[in-house]
Order: C-alpha cells, then structure tokens, then sequence
C-alpha cells in the first residue's frame, strides 16, 4: 500500500524578518504616492496662485480654476465627450495597429536574416524621417479625418515598434538557440518556447513607448484634418487666442495618457505575477 503524507499549513510561515522587510517596503511605497500627490497639489497651488496674484498674466498661462469653468462648460455644451471619445478611439486604433503590424515585421526581420540585413538601411531612415513631413501626402492618400490621423499615428509608432522588438529578438543568447536546435526545433519552436517567452520584458516596455508615440502621433493627425478631438481643440483654442479651452486639452489628454500607461502597468504586473 501506498503511503500518503499530508503537510500541515502554519500560520507562521514567513520569519519576523520577512514581516518587517513587507512592512518597510509597503512604507517606502505609501511615502513615495504621498509624495507625488504633495507634489501634484504643490504644483496645482503655485500655478493657482500665480494667475490669482499676478505672478504671472492669466490669460496666457491659464489657471486651475479657469480649467475646471472650462471643462464643465464643455461638459455642458454637450462637446467634451465628442472630443474625448474621438481622440480616445483614433489613439487605441493607432497603437493596437501600430503594434501588430510592428511586432509582425520584426518576427519575419528576425526570421530572414539576409531580408534583415537589405532593409536596415532603410529602416533607419524611415525612423529618422519627420513624418510631419508626410501629412499632405497621407491626406491625399488615404483622405481627411480619421484615416488620416491614425495613419499618421501608425507611421510614427510602427517603426519604433519594429525597432525595439527586433532588437530585443537579436539580444536573445546565441547558446541557449544552439541549444533548442540540437534537440530538434525549427525556427518556429525557437519562435515560440524562447524568444517570444524572453522578451515579454521588452515587450511590455515598447508598449508603453507605443502608447506615447500613439499619442503624439494622433495629435499631430489632428493638427492636419480633423473636425473633432483633442488636437481639434489645441488648435482651434490657439486661432482664437483662447489659451483656457488649450490648456484644458493638454488636462485631459495628461489624464487619458496616465490611466492607460496606468492600466498597462497593471498588465505588466498581472504577467510577471504569472510566469
């Protein structure tokens, strides 16, 4: 007969050490929000107190309190929203496409090693090109509005994209490829079991770049054509001269950028928890 063994669980599992490491970790993390909430109110009140006092001329640096009127004026015209969402959708569209089609291109870079080495001349130069430059033609290519704008939003992410990836592909050790090659695994098997696996890291890291990029690019977009958005705001409150409703665009938009860099953040962590 087979015997069975059982552990029992105990309460006391982690050392006093341990416990006093999770406590003075848990206190370095609640000090560092504290500070960056101190200083975000900090900053809120300087800049409050510098239109109230005539630190500084309100009408060109605006001010917390005219943002706020600014916004719920907005809200009320029933156009804060259109804008939000306009942005909002051009962006997310930029940056999943913009991340397939460059993860995409650095896979088959990485597996075709002499088509890696004909088009990196010209990778490097797509990088380095302004592609502000390209706006007329991207208007003339594919139209005005929306197909605009992300197109310009995947032109300056996917390079970048590209870019990363494959680099991160290459930086993967020659050994342990050797090693899966003499068991028998084709470049796909590689592919899958080590390079994807190793790379999550960078992955997680060109997304974040991604996001940031998709941002500039979409509003670069709404610069050149666009009837609704953010950009449409910046620009349109800089024709006017009225510098509330600009400020109250670049608001947002720090807003938007933080709770996705926030919730990919949060991806990252649910990830590096599972592996």
């Amino acid at each position: 007969m087979k015997k069975t063994f059982t552990l029992k669980k105990s309460k006391n599992i982690y050392s006093s050490e341990h416990y006093t490491y999770v406590r003075l970790e848990r206190t370095k993390t609640f000090f560092v929000h504290f500070i960056r909430i101190l200083l975000l109110v900090a900053f809120l009140g300087i800049w409050e107190l510098a239109a109230t006092l005539g630190w500084a001329d309100p009408f060109i640096i605006s001010s917390p309190s005219r943002v706020i009127k600014q916004l719920v004026e907005l809200y009320n015209t029933g156009s804060l929203s259109l804008h939000i969402f306009t942005t909002l959708k051009e962006t997310m569209l930029a940056f999943l496409l913009s991340t397939v089609i460059g993860m995409a291109l650095a896979i088959i870079l990485y597996s075709i090693s002499p088509l890696r080495r004909v088009l990196e001349p010209y990778i490097v130069i797509l990088n380095s090109l302004p592609k502000i430059a390209l706006g007329p033609l991207i208007i003339i290519w594919v139209g005005v509005g929306t197909n605009a704008i992300v197109t310009m939003g995947i032109l300056i992410c996917v390079v970048i994209t590209t870019i990363n990836l494959l680099n991160a592909y290459l930086e993967v050790p020659a050994e342990k490829i050797m090693l899966l090659r003499s068991m028998g695994a084709n470049k796909f098997q590689i592919l899958n079991r080590l390079v994807l696996p190793a790379t999550l890291g960078n992955f997680m890291s060109t997304l974040k770049i991604n996001l940031g990029m998709a941002w500039v690019g979409v509003i670069m977009g709404e610069y050149l054509s666009s009837k609704a958005g953010l950009g449409y705001l910046l620009v349109y409150g800089g024709q006017v001269f009225k510098l509330d409703l600009v400020m109250t665009a670049v608001v947002i938009l720090c807003i938007l950028s933080a709770v996705m860099y926030g919730i990919i953040s949060i991806i990252e962590k649910i990830i590096v928890k599972k592996r």
